[in-house]
């Protein structure tokens, strides 16, 4: 039940695997037409029609969500001032980034309490309708709750034209039905395939707006591939995804990816079907913690807001201390459930692998 953290990978990323290590021997550097002739295009048309982003070209890949976040982050002078807008529930990789930046006396951070979750969206709106911001960033789903961003999208799109503003999609993506068909050229959505993609590490993205004109500092050779027709002197962005690219990367993560997303096409099963299925597994959750009156395992300590449409697919549980939560993984450990902890906070995923037949009564008793 460690699912939102890292989904067991599916056999067809073996043979992916194997696969891209046969076009590396037999290409060697022929690799690359390939990899950025079929694969990169595959990936970012199935990711485009996966959130029904319009343009498919305009999806940045990189290892991890941090690399591309940076690489946005870069794009602004940091001569200026710079005022950024967020929440004090964002994942450790931009919580950590944004403390150093904070380190700058030119770089000023505005953090909007997550609780109450029921006014979050207004208190976050109020102060993204300032127009002081050049960045705003937030979570659809935050990693330490589970609990989906009230009206999120809706949000984004009314935000400041002079505001960027970034959705970190991680722990909503191919979890919760997401169309960004309204905001596609307004946010910078990122996201990946280590959690519910169920694809492994190291291949990312980042969608860009269409017409985006920012020159990140930290750029690499990927990002040249735009320009080496019309090489000028200076540094020339081009404007699709290779804007935001980086510098060489495995990309056996990338057949990955694709292995998993040609899979779920050809068994039809969509994100709706994934969404609804989780949704019954939890359901079943709740009605076995309810009848056990488990001492921490229960609704007091359940960290939620409208669990039938503003959640993702994972329970958070305050256990009282780090070392209540570290005492009950253990106790779960030894009866073959996996599940991971935050200081205090004790998180339990739930996953298509999970049958409709698990009742989920070995964790209370």
């Amino acid at each position: 039940m460690a699912c939102h953290s890292h989904h067991y990978w599916a056999d067809v990323t073996l043979d992916a695997v194997n696969a891209y290590w046969q076009d590396a021997a037999a290409m060697a550097d022929l690799k690359w037409e390939k990899i950025f002739g079929e694969m990169i295009p595959a990936f970012q048309r199935s990711i485009a029609s996966t959130l029904n982003l319009p343009a498919p070209e305009q999806i940045a890949l990189a290892p991890n969500t941090h690399e591309l976040i940076f690489r946005l982050l870069s794009a602004f002078d940091l001569n200026e001032p710079l005022r950024i807008l967020t929440t004090d529930g964002e994942f450790y990789s931009f919580t950590r980034q944004l403390l150093r930046l904070e380190e700058l006396p030119n770089v000023q951070v505005t953090r909007i309490p997550t609780l109450p979750y029921a006014t979050l969206a207004e208190r976050f709106d109020e102060e993204l309708q300032s127009g002081q911001y050049q960045l705003a960033y937030a979570s659809q789903v935050f990693f330490d709750s589970g609990v989906a961003f009230p009206d999120l999208l809706a949000l984004a799109e009314r935000k400041p034209e002079t505001t960027e503003m970034v959705i970190d999609g991680y722990h909503g993506f191919f979890a919760r039905p997401t169309d960004l068909g309204t905001v596609a050229d307004k946010v910078f959505y990122t996201a990946g395939s280590y959690k519910y993609l169920g694809a492994g590490e190291g291949m990312c993205f980042m969608s860009i707006p269409r017409g985006c004109q920012l020159r990140p500092l930290n750029t690499g050779w990927f990002a040249e591939m735009a320009e080496l027709e019309n090489r000028a002197e200076g540094v020339g962005f081009g404007n699709d995804w290779l804007r935001f690219a980086g510098a060489t990367m495995d990309f056996s993560p990338l057949y990955k990816a694709l292995a998993v997303l040609d899979l779920y096409r050809q068994e039809e099963v969509t994100i709706p079907n994934i969404h609804r299925y989780v949704q019954n597994n939890q359901q079943r959750f709740l009605q076995a913690m309810d009848n056990a009156a488990h001492p921490i395992l229960n609704r007091k300590n359940l960290i939620a807001h409208d669990l039938e449409n503003g959640h993702g697919h994972f329970f958070t549980f305050r256990c009282g201390s780090a070392d209540a939560a570290e005492r009950l993984q253990a106790q779960l450990r030894k009866k073959n459930v996996l599940c991971d902890r935050r200081q205090q906070l004790l998180r339990l995923g739930f996953a298509l692998y999970h049958p409709e037949s698990e009742t989920f009564e070995r964790l209370f008793t």
